[in-house]
This record gives structure tokens, sequence and C-alpha cells, in this order.
């Protein structure tokens, strides 16, 4: 790529405003490289080693500075970036896929009025890495007497998380109580998957 850009820089060099010491530093530090690399490798040394290690990372560091300070303002063209060799931005969105799957998890019991749920994927389903983006944990706190959830879609208190580890500290007056738990998928978009299957823990 330095090689090609030594070509194409003179040519350009009053269009892009590019000054004659950089592209002569630019062309000084190209042939170095280049010479340091054409050791045959029988005949390298720690020495030479260190200094071909030190030329391509000036050279590398010289090419970031031009592209940094020429290439941005004004934006060069997709051409002209396909001349350097430099790969062009995708300004077409990659689309997310709707989450698939579905989510559980298992309870643990810490100190008084803790948990701590450990999610997992439910082997037997789809998996999407990519759309299952992060957990969306729906839960509620019922006393006995209270009406109970019969599904996800009861709980109206939720929690977005993309750890495998989701702590929950309730208030004190909650323990004895029955805590409701749902999982859902959610891509990096927010679009939430299937509802999990309602599970629940007594508050310590």
């Amino acid at each position: 790529m330095a090689k090609n850009w030594t070509k194409v820089l003179p040519a350009k060099q009053s269009e892009w405003k590019i000054p004659e010491e950089a592209i002569a530093n630019l062309s000084a530090a190209a042939l170095l490289t280049e010479k340091e690399d054409k050791i045959p490798a029988g005949d390298r040394s720690k020495v030479s080693n260190t200094r071909l290690r030190i030329a391509f990372r000036e050279l590398i560091a010289l090419m970031r500075d031009i592209k940094r300070r020429y290439y941005f303002i004004p934006p060069l063209i997709v051409s002209d970036l396909i001349l350097l060799g430099l790969k062009p931005k995708d300004t077409t969105p990659t689309p997310v896929a709707d989450p698939t799957g579905f989510a559980t998890a298992t309870v643990r019991y810490l100190q008084k009025g803790t948990l701590e749920l450990h999610i997992r994927h439910l082997e037997s389903t789809p998996m999407n890495a990519k759309a299952n983006y992060g957990y969306r944990v729906y839960y509620g706190v019922y006393a006995a007497g209270e009406t109970l959830p019969e599904m996800g879609k009861d709980l109206r208190e939720s929690r977005f998380t993309r750890q495998k580890k989701m702590l929950f500290t309730f208030e004190p007056e909650d323990s004895g109580k029955t805590a409701y738990f749902c999982i859902r998928y959610e891509n990096s978009k927010g679009k939430a998957g299937q509802w999990g299957q309602l599970f629940s823990a007594i508050i310590p």
C-alpha cells in the first residue's frame, strides 16, 4: 500500500493539498522498509530484525498521519479511496435480526433480601448470537393472598442486562414474599423476542 501511495500522491498533490515534504518522507520510509524487508531470513540478526520492526512502525505511523491530515478534509470520494487501496465506509446499515429462542435462569440465594439470577439460553430453542444482544428481565413481588401473575406480560417492572448474572436486592419488608421473573431476549435495537417461562423464588 505504501508503494502504491508513493505513485498516487504526486499526481494528486495539488488536488489534495499534500505538501512535497510529506510525500518525500513517505517515499523515503517506504524505500527503507522495503530494503530491510528484502534481507533474506538466513542473513537476519537481532539487529536487522529490530531495524525492520522500527521501519515498519515508522512507516505505518507516517501513513496514518497522512491519512488523518489529507484524506478526511475534504473527504475523498469513493474512487479515490479505492485508488489508495483503502476500504470505503459502508453506508448501508446492517439489518438486525429479531431475537430468537428463549432464555431462563436459575436462582441463587444470597444474604437476606437478595437473589441472584444466573441467566442461560434454553438449549432446545434457536440461538442467534448477534440478534440475542441482551436480556430484558421482567419481575414483580407478590405477597400471600395477592393475585399472582400467569405469564411474563403480567410483570410490570423490568431491567436490561448483557451480563449472565443479575442481582436483585429487595426491601426488608419483602422478605418471605415471592418474586416472579420472566426473561426475553432483546436485539441491539431494543426489539424483544418471545416471552420466556415464568419462574419464581421466595425472597430470603
